[in-house]
């Protein structure tokens, strides 16, 4: 997830909503976070993460993170919530299909958890965590995120009575009844992980809405979409600017301040302030060129490496995975068939 890229004011509708039922103000639910309800109702509006995660930690302070508010939240996060992006979900040809469509296009979605798929056996997994939020509101987080994927994963099926175990790595709450209202059976707490289980053969299924031209069409305007929210402004496109110069030897941050007039202290906390960093958008930039390279067929993943200043091709296969959640040459065979 990229904590840069701007995303839908969708979600922060939806908390509001929760909110609203839970006897709270509008204002009381935005407080912090420089939003105004006029402004996020607005179709094309868009907020940062950081707002969101205000939000989130205002909701929390009133209403708790063990009354089950984080799974009544997600079961509000319907597929048509998503825009463009659930439609590429939903016309995909089976569920696994769908998982990697998510990942992969992660940053037009509402969550702040990190799901690491896994295959185990005869099961498949998707296991949540979310190093990245502030503990306190860590427990809203995940539950949010695992109850909203339970819900497209309902959608997706057209199916209700699909077998489904899920597991919480936190304590079990003071009620229990939101749990198993919206997972439709009662979940396992005090668990290693924090996970959502299903059998393996009903992952690659076929789904029942798949079209592979609607799929084609609708991920082709996820990638637009992205691009659109990654467009850098102020500091950070200036950084952006320095960093894609000579991309095999990008300059420190040292040396970007310098090139700036600044000192790197100023240039960490003005780009803060930007909500970015400078490693991410060091980051950001090669796994954004990494992928044009490699799709265009122009460069092998040898070329591609040391055009972005890798010695070893080993380390770039390693950042390429954690960038797009699988290597370079398996990234390329799905998305041109090479």
């Amino acid at each position: 997830m990229d904590w840069s890229i701007p995303r839908s004011s969708a979600g922060v509708l939806v908390l509001l909503g929760l909110a609203r039922d839970a006897g709270l103000s509008d204002e009381q639910t935005l407080a912090g976070t420089g939003l105004d309800v006029d402004v996020v109702t607005r179709p094309d509006s868009e907020v940062q993460l950081r707002q969101e995660l205000v939000v989130v930690g205002n909701l929390v302070d009133v209403l708790g993170d063990r009354t089950g508010v984080g799974v009544r939240a997600g079961a509000r996060y319907q597929l048509t919530t998503y825009g463009i992006f659930g439609f590429a979900l939903i016309s995909s040809p089976t569920l696994r299909s769908a998982v990697e469509v998510g990942l992969r296009y992660f940053d037009l979605a509402f969550a702040f958890s990190r799901i690491e798929p896994r295959d185990v056996d005869d099961r498949f997994e998707l296991v949540f965590t979310a190093p990245d939020v502030p503990a306190a509101v860590r427990r809203f987080v995940v539950e949010r995120d695992l109850a909203a994927v339970r819900t497209i994963a309902r959608d997706l099926v057209a199916d209700a009575d699909r077998p489904l175990e899920i597991q919480f790595a936190f304590d079990e709450p003071d009620h229990i009844e939101p749990y198993i209202e919206v997972f439709d059976a009662r979940p396992v707490f005090g668990g290693d992980e924090t996970l959502l289980r299903l059998p393996r053969e009903v992952i690659d299924e076929p789904l029942p809405r798949a079209d592979a031209q609607a799929a084609a069409f609708a991920q082709a305007q996820c990638r637009d979409l992205l691009r659109t929210r990654a467009a850098r402004s102020g500091l950070a496109a200036r950084v952006q600017d320095l960093l894609t110069t000579d991309p095999a030897k990008p300059p420190t941050a040292d040396e970007a301040a310098r090139a700036l007039a600044m000192s790197t202290r100023t240039l960490r906390h003005r780009l803060a302030a930007e909500g970015s960093s400078y490693r991410g958008l060091l980051q950001e930039m090669r796994s954004r060129l990494a992928e044009e390279m490699l799709v265009s067929g122009r460069l092998t993943v040898t070329e591609t490496a040391q055009r972005l200043g890798y010695v070893e091709v080993s380390s770039f296969s390693q950042a390429f995975h954690r960038w797009h959640g699988c290597g370079p040459a398996e990234y390329v065979r799905r998305r041109t068939g090479r």
